[in-house]
Formats: C-alpha cells, sequence, structure tokens
C-alpha cells in the first residue's frame, strides 16, 4: 500500500496563491480603481475552501451602496447591490454562473460573515490611505453628477460663508481628534468606541481605530496617526487628551504640533496658566484676538489672549492662552459666558492668536461634521449591529462616503446621498 506524500498538496496550494496574487496584479477593476487598488489588500478572514465571491468585489458593492441614500445597513446595502447591472458586475469581477449565464451578487448572509469577519484596522488603513492618496494627488478626485435644479440652500450658504470668513493667512494642515461611541451597537467585545480625526479644512476623515471606551482614546492616537504624513501639521484635541504622554508623542515622534485644553485633570499646568494669564485687556492687547459668529439661533463672541511659556508648563510647550466665549441669542444679548485655558506647542511665529483662535473654533468640526452627520444622515446610533466588526467596518464606509462627498465640493451629505438614483452613477464616483 502506497503512502501519499503531503508534498505534493501543499506545492499546488502554493502555485494556486501565486496565480491568485498574479491574477489580483492584473485585476481590471483593481488598475481602473484607486479605492478598488486599496480594498484589494485587505486581507480575507474566510478560509480559501468554498470561497464563491471576491472579497474586493463585496467591499467595492459596499462602498458605493454607502453613498447612496438609505443604504444604513448589510440588509439595504445588499439589496442595493442586487439591483446592480450585469455589465458593472462583469466589470467589477463578480462570479459568473454558467448555469444561469449571468453574474451573480453575493447573498446578505455573506455580505454579513464578510463584514462582520473583515479585520477592522486593514479596512480603515485602506480607506485613509485612498482618501491620502486623492489628498496628494496621487488618485483622481471623485466626481458626483451635478445637481438638478437651483444650487442647495446649505451649497449656497457655503459659498456665502467662504467670500465672508475671516480665515488667517499662514494656516498649517490640521485636523481635529475625537471619539465617537456607537450608542446601538454592542458586540461580544463591548460597546463599539471609536477615535477619528477629521481635517479641519475640507471635513475628509484621515483615520478612524476602535478602543475599548472613552478613556481608552489615548491608545489610539498612536496607531491612528502613524500612518499619517503629520509632519507639520497642528492636531486639536479635548481635556481627555491633555497628557505628557501625548504631548510628547505629538511632538517628538510624530514631528508635529498639538493644541490642547487645560482642565482640573492637569491642576499645576491649569493654575500656572492662569497666573500667566492673569491681568487686564490692555495688558494683553497686543496679545488679544477676537471674533463675533453667528448662526444656528445663537450669536457667540470669542476672546482668546495669548503669551509664551516654556516647556517647564508642559512637554513642548510653547504658547498658553485662555479662551473666553460669551453666547448669546440673535437679538445679541449675552446670556452666558465661558473661560478655558489652553497650551500649544506652537510659537508665535507659527500661530499668532488669530491662528489660535481659528484652530480652536475649527476643533468643533470633529462634532458637526462627523459626529453629528453619522448620527442624522446615516442613522448609525440607530444601527443595532452585533457581529463581529460590522459595526466599525460599516462605519469606515461611512467616513468614506463623508470624505468622497466633501472631496466633490457637495456640502449637504443628505442631499447628495439622494441626487444619486442611477446606479452606475455611485460605480463611476469610484472610477468602477
Amino acid at each position: 500500500m502506497s503512502v501519499s506524500s503531503p508534498i505534493s498538496p501543499v506545492v499546488d496550494h502554493l502555485a494556486d496563491l501565486a496565480l491568485w496574487e498574479a491574477e489580483l496584479a492584473d485585476d481590471p477593476l483593481v488598475m481602473a480603481s484607486s479605492l478598488a487598488g486599496r480594498l484589494a489588500g485587505v486581507p480575507d478572514p474566510r478560509k480559501p475552501q468554498g470561497r464563491r465571491h471576491r472579497l474586493v468585489v463585496i467591499l467595492a458593492l459596499t462602498a458605493c451602496a454607502t453613498l447612496v441614500v438609505g443604504n444604513d445597513c448589510v440588509t439595504a446595502i445588499w439589496q442595493w447591490a442586487a439591483g446592480t447591472d450585469q455589465e458593472i458586475l462583469a466589470r467589477i469581477g463578480a462570479r459568473y454562473d454558467a448555469w444561469t449565464g449571468r453574474y451573480l451578487v453575493p447573498s446578505e448572509p455573506t455580505f454579513r460573515r464578510v463584514l462582520a469577519g473583515v479585520d477592522g484596522d486593514a479596512l480603515d488603513s485602506a480607506v485613509s490611505g485612498y482618501i491620502a492618496d486623492v489628498l496628494a494627488g496621487q488618485a483622481p478626485v471623485p466626481v458626483l453628477p451635478a445637481a438638478h435644479g437651483p444650487a442647495e440652500r446649505e451649497q449656497r450658504r457655503a459659498v456665502t460663508r467662504q467670500a465672508t470668513a475671516r480665515v488667517p493667512a499662514g494656516l498649517l494642515p490640521a485636523a481635529a481628534i475625537d471619539g465617537k461611541l456607537l450608542r446601538g451597537s454592542v458586540t461580544t467585545g463591548g460597546r463599539v468606541f471609536l477615535v477619528a480625526a477629521i481635517d479641519h479644512s475640507n471635513g475628509t476623515i484621515l483615520g478612524q481605530r476602535q478602543v475599548a471606551d472613552k478613556r481608552g482614546e489615548n491608545t489610539a492616537l498612536q496607531p491612528l496617526l502613524s500612518g499619517l504624513d503629520t509632519t507639520g501639521m497642528v492636531f486639536t484635541l479635548d481635556a481627555l487628551h491633555t497628557t505628557k504622554k501625548t504631548a510628547r508623542l505629538i511632538t517628538e515622534a510624530l514631528n508635529a504640533h498639538y493644541i490642547l485644553i487645560l482642565k482640573a485633570n492637569q491642576p499645576l499646568a491649569l493654575q500656572a496658566a492662569q497666573a500667566l494669564l492673569s491681568g487686564t485687556d490692555t495688558a494683553f492687547a497686543g496679545h488679544t484676538d477676537t471674533t463675533d459668529d453667528r448662526g444656528h439661533g445663537r450669536t457667540e463672541h470669542r476672546t482668546l489672549r495669548v503669551t509664551d511659556c516654556d516647556d517647564r508648563l508642559f512637554p513642548g510647550a510653547r504658547q498658553v492662552f485662555r479662551l473666553r466665549r460669551d453666547t448669546g441669542g440673535l437679538d445679541g444679548i449675552r446670556t452666558s459666558k465661558e473661560i478655558v485655558y489652553g497650551i500649544a506647542s506652537l510659537t508665535a511665529e507659527l500661530a499668532a492668536p488669530a491662528h489660535l483662535n481659528h484652530y480652536t473654533r475649527q476643533h468643533w468640526c470633529v462634532e458637526n461634521r462627523l459626529h453629528w452627520v453619522r448620527d442624522v444622515t446615516f442613522r448609525e446610533d440607530s444601527s443595532q449591529l452585533r457581529t463581529g466588526n460590522a459595526p466599525r467596518n460599516l462605519a469606515a464606509f461611512r467616513n468614506l462616503a463623508l470624505s468622497t462627498i466633501r472631496f466633490a465640493g457637495r456640502t449637504n451629505i443628505a442631499h447628495t446621498r439622494r441626487d444619486l438614483h442611477d446606479r452606475t452613477d455611485a460605480f463611476a464616483v469610484y472610477s468602477i
């Protein structure tokens, strides 16, 4: 009785893998679409045996579906994908059934298994890599079909705000970092808490990482920012991140700058800041900036005074500031006052009071342009996904959709998603 050797099956398996890699390198979808090229690098969590649909096809269908209004859950994404034209399915490399002579869309359970099993870090890296490619000019800027009729209201207002906004010259690239709890989603590992970085100027999401809870936000900073070109960037963070470890990470390891808020978690630094910035308005007349904002049913008067400091106050610190916010109704009557203190690693030559005032104001884009939009427009907190990495992975595709729409120069996310009625238009956004 002959004994079979295990070497032959192993060699055959390696040959199959080499053939698959060669086919992937020549894949028309990967070669034509910058996004598909990034998604093709995401490891497939499924076993090779019985694998009927390519991972990049499932991820590409999910990315395009998320652009369209109503596709905020796995069932809706699958239903939208199921209506894809045969020509498009052939172009993206969908599975061909010789018996029916048709290209097949993966089933809803397949979408669920794949989105739950795909590694969240790998998918976030692919999405942020594509966004970085567009920002660097290495990938074409997504183009959306023109909206029918007159310009939408928020689009008109955005043009007006841009024309009238007082933006100081010499601003450095800046991003806000903050965390968000997915309130409706609970997995076997607990509740899903995501930390993201969003660009101040264009609202694109530069990266995302998952942590155990809000107290773990600091642990996400290094993996979140390590894949970005951070040299010379400014990062704005809330008081939770005001730690010496974070300050050293940003200024030393990342060669970037920080603007941090001082509160009771750093009592000595806060007391020192209060002492340095005490005095009359006249004493700080040359080191003060004031701005007035009006909108959303209220007015706000912001007064920021600043003075120099050094590492004795906080690692990498070069300036300390006091920001006073006086808010009230549209009648101009101030009804509340708030004073906060902060530190910046930017020197006075890099950031005058007007720059610091602008950076701290723009930090709130993480709430207004990311958290609120995902909650309201994408109904993220209403989702009750509880399987594996699916909640985080769908959040990554929502980040991709937000960045794509803003790359195309559109302001109102909901209005833009309603414009994408034609599936061909949705696939064309990513050159698919």
